[in-house]
């Protein structure tokens, strides 16, 4: 990077996958080569974009960061005549470090290190690396050769460089950006792996462009891109900030496989000033947010598992009906951003759509069945039908009376005697899911495809499901959200996306459908109204209230008597305590709010316990 009053600063998100070296490489290479073309002379690429942020315990393996530091090696040659940030653990004295690598016109300038860990919500960063401390500076010798390596200030055509690496930004107390400061910084390089949650781009703007004045600088940011490793999602968020404003922002949520931004700065008296700054992207709202980021990660999800399309048993009701909205909605954003043959060709693998029709092509990768039993409505028919119509779906239909006849009347025999609703309700309603199990994956094996469970989050904390029934799947993708936001978005999307069947659904109670119709069965009937779920939810798995404290939050707001929301908050522990088990075995869910309830990921929690017994007494 020459010496000059003048300078391009770029940005490039892309779509990794872990140890997907060939890939990995192709799309930073593709990244360099457009920063190339647009005559940047810096160019910032995501956290750990080499090997891929989700490698997880693959950390632990020497081959990985030694793997990676060859592929580093393999693309140097790519970056002559233009400045470029590449991140990758690197070992160093038998200690693993998340680093960013500066690369400048073919020579590798330092190794800067990692100063702050994420380690809460759906992080473990600190099972796998250590935190860098501040300040310090070391080497790193790498075959005879020794590069500067940990918390560097760099120094290109009269800029003075530094990074924060993703974490870093957040921590405000003791960020590296505060002591950069004090030695007069141009420029601060943030390449980050921040997974996607609602609402989580004005916070990361707020903190971008407050840095700008706080410490004097032009900051550069960039996020990775797509359901890289099948939980979080990375919006591919990328910002260039300077003087308090935003002078550049991608739109989020690309089907491609890297987007780039770039931005031209003058050093006028010490300080880059940025000279002609584009339009941005407006802020999307929580709906929207939803669809796009769960649509992409279908994407991803799909094209990454190698599946052929999606398979659903589609009830009828909100859940499921959710999930066949957002495969036809990852349809229509992927063909609208690539073009049909370019989405043809990335989700299919070469393989060929029957026709260049939307319905026809939504019928190709979305299989769904209507599964009845004589518990089944002829409103829930109605409205998985016409969904399915409506979206382009394969639409199936078929009864499983006579299956449940084979296990009800084998069950009896063995038995003895005669099951009936008031003393076996539990198993008559169990049974049912679980023989719908079958069915759904003999077609979902027929198709070659992956099969979708619907459970929403809010079952997920009260075990409002079957195991090996309506749970049965490869992927579950709304887990992570409520029952309450799932309501309201098909509301939402009746209205704002056009998908006029939805008023069938809208129009319903959530209910099973698993007890005679004559009982009127529905979810809050069996459990407690959906909004109380909620409210209860947030305090005592987000907030980590105890019984007492939740209690004593809600009864402030005098919705229910004393002893109705001391029923619905005993209920509620003794069903989350009892159902961890299931939890443990949901398929897995996409991250999209700031908590979920894998244990997996962002809450584990034993799957043996007291039941909370004399937390609740306290009641």
């Amino acid at each position: 990077m020459e010496k000059s009053n003048n300078i391009r600063l770029a940005a490039a998100t892309v779509n990794q996958t872990p140890i997907d070296w060939a890939n990995n490489v192709s799309n930073i290479l593709a990244a360099i080569e457009n920063a190339r073309q647009q005559k940047a002379d810096l160019l910032l690429l995501p956290e750990l974009c080499i090997c891929g942020y989700g490698c997880e315990d693959l950390f632990l393996s020497d081959w990985v960061w030694e793997k990676s530091l060859q592929k580093l090696f393999e693309i140097i040659p790519f970056t002559t005549g233009i400045c470029v940030s590449l991140g990758l653990p690197v070992k160093k004295d038998n200690i693993l470090y998340n680093c960013a690598c500066l690369i400048s016109d073919g020579q590798i300038l330092g190794f800067s290190a990692k100063q702050h860990l994420a380690n809460d919500g759906v992080h473990y960063e600190h099972r796998w690396f250590q935190p860098w401390p501040a300040s310090k500076v070391s080497q790193f010798n790498i075959e005879g050769k020794v590069y500067p390596f940990g918390d560097l200030i760099y120094e290109q055509a009269g800029l003075k460089i530094a990074y924060e690496i993703c974490e870093d930004m957040w921590h405000q107390d003791s960020r590296p950006a505060e002591r950069y400061s004090q030695i007069g910084i141009h420029l601060i390089l943030n390449p980050s792996a921040s997974p996607f949650t609602f609402g989580k781009t004005k916070r990361r703007e707020h903190i971008i462009v407050k840095s700008t004045l706080d410490y004097n600088c032009t900051y550069l940011y960039s996020n990775l891109l797509g359901n890289e490793s099948g939980r979080i999602i990375f919006d591919g968020e990328l910002f260039i900030a300077s003087q308090g404003q935003v002078n550049g922002q991608n739109q989020r949520f690309s089907f491609k496989n890297f987007n780039l931004i770039y931005q031209d700065f003058s050093l006028v008296n010490n300080k880059l000033v940025a000279v002609n700054s584009p339009s941005l992207p407006t802020t999307e709202i929580k709906e929207t947010e939803f669809y796009k980021a769960a649509s992409l990660g279908l994407f991803d999800y799909l094209r990454k598992s190698r599946s052929k399309c999606y398979v659903l048993s589609l009830s009828g009701g909100a859940d499921s009906t959710v999930c066949a909205v957002l495969v036809r909605t990852m349809i229509d954003l992927g063909i609208k951003e690539l073009g049909s043959e370019r989405f043809e060709q990335k989700i299919l693998s070469g393989g060929k759509f029957q026709t260049s029709d939307l319905s026809t092509i939504a019928a190709q990768l979305l299989h769904c069945a209507y599964q009845a039993t004589e518990n089944s409505s002829n409103d829930t028919f109605n409205s998985a039908k016409e969904v399915a119509e409506e979206l382009g779906a394969a639409f199936y239909n078929w009864t499983i009376d006579d299956a449940l006849t084979v296990y009800t009347s084998k069950i009896e025999s063995a038995i003895g005697e005669k099951l009936s609703w008031k003393k076996d309700d539990i198993s008559l309603q169990n049974i049912q899911a679980r023989v719908r199990a079958p069915f759904i994956w003999f077609l979902a094996n027929l198709k070659n495809g992956l099969l979708l469970t619907t459970s929403n989050r809010s079952e997920g904390d009260v075990g409002y499901c079957t195991m090996d029934g309506d749970t049965a799947g490869g992927l579950a993708p709304i887990a992570g959200i409520d029952k309450v936001f799932v309501q309201q978005w098909l509301k939402w999307a009746e209205k704002e996306l056009g998908f006029q069947s939805l008023k069938h659904v809208n129009n319903l109670k959530p209910s099973a459908e698993l007890r005679p119709l004559e009982h009127k069965q529905t979810d809050e009937a069996d459990l407690m109204p959906y909004s109380l779920l909620l409210q209860i939810e947030q305090l005592a798995i987000f907030e980590k209230f105890s019984p007492k404290e939740v209690f004593n939050t809600l009864i402030e707001k005098k919705e229910y008597s004393y002893e109705e929301l001391k029923d619905y908050i005993k209920k509620f522990y003794r069903l989350w305590q009892r159902n961890q088990w299931k939890r443990e075995r949901l398929a897995p869910g996409f991250h999209l709010d700031e908590f979920n309830v894998d244990p997996k990921t962002w809450y584990r929690f034993p799957i043996l316990g007291g039941g909370f017994e004399e937390e609740l007494s306290e009641l």
